[in-house]
């Protein structure tokens, strides 16, 4: 069974439920079977390459909030991260275009690291003192994944490497019908949006090992916290003028 994760790693509910997913697939008897591909999604495709601000002020900026206003929003997201065993930085972070992180998350695929690479990347964005909008630390993370450090560089230094792959992930979204992330497609017969409890992928887990003859898409578990096509995320109990990257 295949389980597609379309995902940005500007977005922490993708780092959150990318850890929710694997507490379901732990326990998940069939797991050994299941293929798990991550695809490339961007929040903020418009942002020039090297155009970065620290999260805290975009927050403030992009909703008209104080910046205590925007570290508080930023401390909802890290309480949820923790409970998942996750580390969260409220501060110092950057936001920027992820375009070639996904290219880079790309040629991790093609060599069997991606989820390596992924959880990596995820972990120097959103936990420690590693801004991931730096080729020189992507290429560090690419060789901590297992990657050939030169390769890793090569694919950096060139605009157009894996960029069809990104953009035939994006177009696939689109058809879809994917306008959030973190979103999940087990085996193309379920759909699931938002970083959900782990019970729920356990779920879905389980009705789609049982339904694989079944065609279609079927959407499962209800609303939960996901970040947008505008790079709005939801925030838990937060106002909709309080969703947040």
């Amino acid at each position: 069974m295949r389980v597609e994760i379309w995902s940005d790693i500007a977005c922490p509910w993708c780092y959150v439920g990318k850890a929710r997913f694997e507490k379901g697939l732990a326990g998940f008897a069939h797991r050994d079977e299941v293929e798990v591909i991550h695809r490339s999604f961007e929040l903020d495709p418009g942002r020039a390459k090297g155009e970065t601000e620290q999260v805290i002020d975009m927050l403030a900026q992009k909703y008209g909030r104080t910046p205590e206003q925007a570290r508080g929003m930023e401390a909802n997201v890290a309480a949820n991260a923790q409970a998942e065993g996750l580390g969260y930085r409220t501060e110092g972070r950057d936001h920027g275009n992820t375009f070639d992180i996904h290219r880079l998350l790309h040629l991790a695929k093609a060599r069997g690291r991606q989820d390596e690479l992924l959880t990596r990347v995820y972990r120097a964005n959103f936990a420690e003192e590693r801004s991931v909008f730096d080729d020189s630390v992507l290429a560090d993370l690419a060789v901590e994944a297992g990657l050939d450090a030169d390769e890793a560089r090569a694919v950096l230094a060139d605009p157009e490497a894996y960029a069809d792959d990104v953009r035939a992930d994006e177009s696939e979204a689109a058809q879809l019908g994917a306008n959030a992330v973190p979103f999940f497609v087990l085996d193309r017969r379920y759909g699931i949006s938002g970083g959900q409890p782990a019970e729920v992928f356990a779920q879905a887990l389980e009705q789609a090992w049982k339904d694989r003859e079944v065609p279609g898409l079927t959407q499962v578990g209800g609303d939960a916290e996901a970040c947008d096509a505008d790079g709005s995320c939801e925030v838990p109990g937060a106002k909709a003028s309080d969703r947040h990257v």
